[in-house]
């Protein structure tokens, strides 16, 4: 009987939760037990509709196999999932900065911005970003070790355990359940069955580099590694709570006053660290030489930027809280080491460019490449502006201003993003096996908007932070602020309509390349001109089994 086991599994767990809301002390737990009892009630009707009762040994249709003998299979629906998140996540960005533009657009009580700001900040972070690196990593892992995802189905509970945990972050954010901290986290019991997929994830990934069959560990897994254990540390430490009740949504953290804010930075920044940039620097060197089709410019100096950044990077965090009740040693430690942070980090941008090393004319006729070599380019920009706020002297005029929003965008949108745009346009037609994308055109298309929306975004916040910052010091002769903090925010809307307008371009870029992939999936070619005038080639051919 196939699936029995998890039939039973997600029935209990759905009545458990049926169970729990009937038991519940508030309301807002009361709201997410049922969320989750329809859920999982969903998925085992599923399960059940998938199953086949017939005994052992009958005649039955079997699923089909991954010919090349790697498990594929949680891959594509990772893939998958990713651009569908990406939208969601972009869509929801566009709705939160009209709500700053337009405030009438805030709807009580789900739909303020207060509760959509972290419902988007998550959906591009975790929903986007992890679904991408829990894919990337798993079809990385495989092709560099020559073997088969460790832990059988394990997998399969990675990738539908992370979206259960997606969903129910996103519904407890528009119900406010969260600890109400600097990040907006999610509850007790949400924290801890995260914790369980994120085990799981672990033992498949290092499970999978010690059954290798390649001596050596590529670069790519060093990173994709350093970035699950990482993210493990700081999500339990930064989450030590106790929960008030089993059965309601309220806890109090273990810490307070200026130790939950250094705790709370401490896992803020190295989540940019090892969640937004070693995780997807793992992603880069992968899969820019396979697009190019070239080496790895020095393999040598990727090895001095892991180990480089990973010890710098942990230190940094503290350069969030100048000029706050922290010791002032702790800031300036944190200001040193995210200047010390610039060279590693363009140590590794260097490197990724460099890769292109006589394959430069592929700029002009693949997009994917095109869009591979801006996202390095972002990561290079993004690394000296890091560092360049975390200076006590800038640090005053910019930060609680929009410039932190607008560096943070850049970071997001032209690293991550276009990064992960252009794993998604490699990975597609190869778990598919197309010979081709639907159309390159699009993916040009797609280049032009996001790139378009990356800088009219940032460039607008990068003016109205500095005016913000200007605003907010400026002193009358007789010592007097002679701005009143409304007549800041009102110099802020011509900018926060642009931003909105930046978003829709970034939007409208992600709607291109699902329609684009979906196209692939289902198998369709588009017929189009050669981009800058060459025939175009099919997928390039996988090497050494990638």
């Amino acid at each position: 009987m196939r699936f029995g086991t998890e039939i039973v599994l997600v029935g209990l767990a759905a009545f458990a939760a049926l169970a729990a809301a009937g038991l519940a002390q508030d309301s807002a737990f009361q709201a997410h037990m049922w969320v989750l009892f329809f859920v999982l009630l969903g998925s085992a009707i599923v399960l059940m509709r998938n199953t086949s009762f017939a005994p052992e040994g009958a005649a039955s249709i079997p699923l089909k196999a991954d010919t090349d003998g790697y498990m594929d299979g949680p891959i594509r629906y990772g893939v998958i999932a990713t651009t569908f998140w990406g939208v969601v996540g972009f869509l929801v960005g566009v709705i939160v900065a009209l709500q700053l533009a337009y405030p009438d657009l805030n709807i009580e009580p789900w739909f303020n911005f207060g509760r959509t700001r972290p419902l988007h900040t998550s959906a591009v972070i975790f929903a986007f970003g992890g679904n991408a690196l829990i894919a990337t990593s798993f079809y990385v892992v495989q092709r560099t070790s020559r073997a088969r995802l460790f832990g059988g189905n394990l997998a399969w509970f990675v990738f539908w355990g992370y979206q259960l945990f997606i969903v129910m972050a996103a519904t407890g954010y528009l119900l406010g359940i969260t600890q109400s901290r600097e990040y907006a986290e999610p509850e007790w019991y949400v924290d801890l069955f995260l914790t369980i997929v994120w085990v799981a994830y672990f033992i498949v990934f290092f499970g999978t580099i010690m059954r290798r069959k390649e001596p050596h560990i590529y670069v790519a897994n060093w990173f994709y590694l350093s970035f699950i254990v990482t993210i493990a540390m700081l999500h339990i430490v930064n989450n030590l709570a106790v929960p008030v009740s089993p059965f309601g949504s309220k806890s109090y953290s273990l810490f307070a006053g200026v130790q939950d804010a250094l705790t709370q930075w401490w896992y803020g920044h190295n989540a940019v660290g090892f969640f937004l940039t070693a995780g997807f620097l793992g992603m880069m060197y992968y899969f820019i030489p396979k697009q190019a089709d070239r080496p790895v410019y020095s393999y040598r100096l990727s090895i001095i930027h892991f180990w480089a950044l990973i010890f710098l990077y942990i230190w940094a965090g503290p350069h969030h809280l100048h000029y706050t009740a922290l010791p002032d040693w702790a800031q300036t430690l944190g200001m040193v080491f995210s200047i010390m942070l610039w060279m590693p980090s363009w140590g590794g941008m260097i490197n990724g460019l460099m890769t292109l090393s006589g394959a430069w004319d592929k700029l002009r006729t693949d997009p994917i490449i095109r869009m591979m070599v801006l996202a390095v380019a972002f990561y290079g920009m993004s690394t000296f502006e890091g560092p360049l706020m975390s200076i006590k002297a800038v640090n005053s005029l910019s930060h609680y201003t929009d410039w932190t929003i607008g560096h943070v965008h850049s970071g997001a949108l032209g690293w991550v993003g276009m990064i992960t745009f252009g794993a998604l346009y490699y990975l597609v037609p190869k778990l598919w096996h197309r010979e081709r994308l639907y159309s390159l055109r699009l993916v040009t298309w797609h280049f032009w908007l996001a790139t378009l929306g990356i800088v009219v975004y940032a460039a607008v916040m990068w003016v109205s932070g500095i005016q913000q910052g200007l605003m907010w010091r400026e002193y009358d002769s007789q010592g007097f602020l002679v701005y009143s903090f409304a007549e800041t925010v009102a110099a802020m809307h011509p900018y926060y309509v642009l931003r909105a307008l930046g978003g829709v371009l970034f939007l409208l870029g992600g709607i291109v390349m699902a329609y684009n992939l979906a196209m692939t999936i289902l198998g369709h070619q588009r017929e189009e001109e050669p981009i800058g005038g060459t025939v175009v080639q099919p997928a390039a051919t996988i090497q050494n089994a990638g």
